[in-house]
């Protein structure tokens, strides 16, 4: 067999699992070598082979060298999910964590379903959540398993038998044996059906800083593996032409100067655009940047975003559809002491994650495959199988490490891997069946579109005498990111995409409130919107924490005392974290002169987060935070340290987008390109951080994505408090510097 022959046959079958037998493996850059996992942990040597492994179930493999490799269902892009799921896995099995290794899941949508999903995916920070029970009883099965074939082989008692560290041994007797002694003889038993899982009093990883990330190593001496590192006999690199306006299509192109270009190999039309197929990367720049393309622009989206926020602050004049209502809100506010109204406005965003997209695609005589970092596999698994005019079972999905996502690469439409998918069927039907790598510039990634969306919201409330809130009203304005898309059917209730209102139709404080009510105004526009890292709750609780401060402040009240006092027992854990944040950043205490701080209350992913942020004004006009303190309630802490970089990480992501962000459209084009102006937080920008995580028996619910909403009201309110400027119009820039 040729060396280019099982490379090709290796990244068809290498994460398929067969029936018990397990071929480790590691792409090291720029070639293919038989080793363990993705780079994730020490390598076995590259002739090593895992016979007969023992495999009781879908996410565990153990072999005779000991080794337990962890199947993840879900993508690693950052966050730290490869190290969730094999640190329970491995505490309900007692492993030695040094022999953990992760590898990714076949795309197999009957054995590794998101739980919240019906389909393979990751997003609304669920990774962990819904496979809690799900890997606590793979990992028990295993140890069960092991344990039984120790009785059998040493004829005593299971119940006499304990595991520890990836030993099992029996007291008694003094025998012991390791993981891959017993593999072969646990797997011809068969497995049970109900084993017991731990009481969590029982724990000696979960909830300890003892499990490290496994894809840090990899990631630091540069033999990770991701998508734009893949290099195949015969590859070819693509970029496509685009439309610059959203809803234009191809009218007719030239490409004489493009074919000019050295390396470039074809150019073929497809259906989003016309695509530059060159033996390089830069071969295939230099080639696009010649291409003449003439769009049909009739169908086109020509309104800028200043035009669209015009609309939408026209549409806020007006009723939409009911959110959420309790008591008469109207007659409230009428007979209130105080009334104070606000409008705020929130720009389009891009996810901008730190590798563009990108994706490879080869079509085969007898099926395709597809490698990516794939956010949405059985979607991109159907949409590349139509591109390629395959069944979906033809089509094998391999998930890559991706650099960052926040949302972008879970789209309804499976952009990158359509494009991928056209295009390699576009070059097959030319006789050229060689493997295509398809690759977004940062421009392409920043002027492509599946937006954060742009919403306005308007508020109104009503404060009483002694300063309590009566009556509340709260519209809402913007696009659906679900309408449209397949998802619509059943996440769209009566017209009402949760999205757009959560965080806000939920509020903590409602209950007591005696008037509330919260509307939706639902908008279309051409610009495809999408999900961003914490979706809905991005606006929703800038808006809400932000109000209530200025009511806090019109009723000449403490906001850390009136969020409090807002807070019925039903929202002890609300209640909870604040105090905890408050107490720890020494609220109540003066701040170190020139400085102020501002606090923020939110609940998101069945998370709950206080952030204080402390904040001063810099020379240009522009808050600068100097510090923040989170206090954190996400369930069961499985890994600590990875919730404290999620909530640093997310801090930066959220602070960053507040204060410099938005994407500008100007007649229907986007001229916003790239980091110098859509800008991330620079490192010394970045504030101190403290997390403080409360301890908790509830199971673990989503930590990816919770830490953003806060950042952005908590230093709102600081610079409020510091200023006695209200920041109603994100980005801080623009506000503040007309930027």
């Amino acid at each position: 067999m040729s060396a280019s022959t099982s490379r090709r046959d290796f990244l068809r079958g290498g994460l398929a699992f067969g029936a018990g037998l397990v071929v480790g493996f590691h792409w090291s850059r720029g070639h293919l070598a038989a080793s363990t996992g993705a780079g994730l942990g020490p390598m076995v040597p590259s002739s090593h082979a895992i016979g007969d492994a023992f495999a009781p179930n879908a996410f565990v493999r153990i072999g005779s060298d000991d080794i337990v490799r962890v199947v993840s269902k879900h993508i690693e892009f950052g966050q730290g999910t490869y190290t969730g799921l094999a640190t329970i896995l491995a505490e309900e099995l007692d492993a030695d964590w040094t022999t953990i290794r992760v590898e990714s899941s076949a795309s197999d949508t009957a054995r590794y379903a998101n739980l919240a999903f019906g389909q393979m995916g990751t997003g609304g920070s669920t990774a962990i959540p819904n496979s809690w029970m799900q890997f606590r009883q793979a990992g028990a099965t295993a140890r069960a398993l092991l344990v039984a074939a120790a009785a059998d082989a040493w004829d005593v008692s299971a119940s006499e038998i304990s595991v520890s560290q990836g030993v099992v041994s029996h007291a008694a007797s003094g025998r012991s044996a390791r993981f891959g002694e017993l593999a072969d003889r646990a797997g011809q038993l068969e497995p049970p059906t109900d084993v017991a899982v731990k009481d969590p009093s029982e724990f000696t990883l979960i909830g300890t800083d003892t499990a490290r990330r496994v894809d840090i190593p990899a990631k630091s001496d540069g033999t990770a593996i991701f998508t734009a590192d893949i290099q195949l006999p015969g590859m070819t690199t693509a970029l496509l032409a685009r439309p610059p306006r959203f809803g234009a299509t191809v009218a007719s192109f030239d490409a004489t100067d493009t074919r000019k270009v050295p390396g470039v190999v074809d150019v073929v039309e497809v259906p989003r655009g016309v695509a530059v197929v060159a033996e390089s990367f830069w071969a295939a720049k230099k080639g696009r940047d010649a291409l003449r393309v003439t769009w049909n622009e009739r169908a086109a989206e020509w309104r800028g975003s200043d035009d669209i926020a015009r609309e939408y602050r026209a549409l806020a004049q007006h009723r939409g559809m009911k959110v959420a209502r309790h008591g008469d809100p109207e007659t409230a506010i009428d007979g209130a002491t105080q009334v104070l109204e606000a409008e705020f406005e929130f720009p389009f965003l891009a996810h901008a994650p730190m590798e563009p997209l990108d994706a490879v695609a080869h079509l085969r005589e007898d099926g395709a495959d597809l490698w990516a970092g794939s956010q949405l596999q059985t979607l991109d698994q159907t949409v590349a199988a139509a591109a390629f005019g395959l069944p979906p079972e033809k089509v094998a999905v391999h998930t890559m490490l991706a650099g960052g996502s926040f949302g972008r690469r879970a789209t309804p439409d499976g952009d990158v891997a359509s494009e991928a998918a056209s295009i390699a069927k576009a070059l097959a039907d030319q006789g050229k069946r060689n493997p295509v790598k398809v690759m977004w510039t940062r421009e392409d990634d920043v002027r492509g579109g599946r937006y954060r969306p742009m919403y306005i919201h308007r508020l109104r409330a009503g404060l009483d005498a002694s300063g309590g809130i009566v009556g509340w009203q709260h519209r809402i304005v913007g696009q659906s990111v679900q309408r449209g898309t397949p998802f619509e059917a059943f996440l769209v209730r009566n017209g009402i995409d949760n999205t757009s209102v959560e965080g806000a139709g939920n509020l903590a404080y409602a209950p007591k409130i005696s008037g509330f009510d919260v509307d939706l105004v639902t908008t279309q526009t051409g610009i495809p919107v999408l999900w961003w890292r914490s979706v809905g709750h991005t606006h929703t609780a800038y808006t809400t924490e932000v109000f209530f401060d200025e009511l806090a402040r019109a009723a000449g009240r403490d906001p850390v005392e009136m969020r409090l006092a807002m807070l019925d027992e039903a929202h002890a854990r609300h209640r909870a974290v604040l105090e905890l944040a408050a107490d720890k950043a020494g609220w109540g205490t003066d701040p170190p002169a020139g400085r102020a701080r501002g606090v923020a209350l939110h609940e998101s992913f069945g998370s709950f987060i206080a952030q204080i942020a402390e904040v001063s004004l810099g020379d240009d006009g522009m808050p600068r935070v100097h510090k923040v303190v989170c206090a954190v309630d996400c369930g069961i802490a499985i890994n600590p340290d990875n919730i404290r970089a999620q909530i640093e990480g997310g801090i930066g992501y959220g602070l960053g987008a507040a204060l410099f962000d938005e994407v500008v459209i100007e007649s229907g084009r986007v001229v916003t390109s790239n980091f110098h102006d859509y800008r991330s937080l620079r490192i010394h920008e970045m504030p101190a951080v403290e997390v403080h995580i409360v301890a908790s028996g509830e199971a673990p619910t989503g930590i990816g994505e919770p830490g953003v909403p806060p950042i952005a009201p908590a230093v709102a309110n600081a610079h409020a408090a510091l200023t006695g400027t209200v920041v109603r119009r994100l980005p801080f820039s623009r506000s503040l510097q007309g930027a």
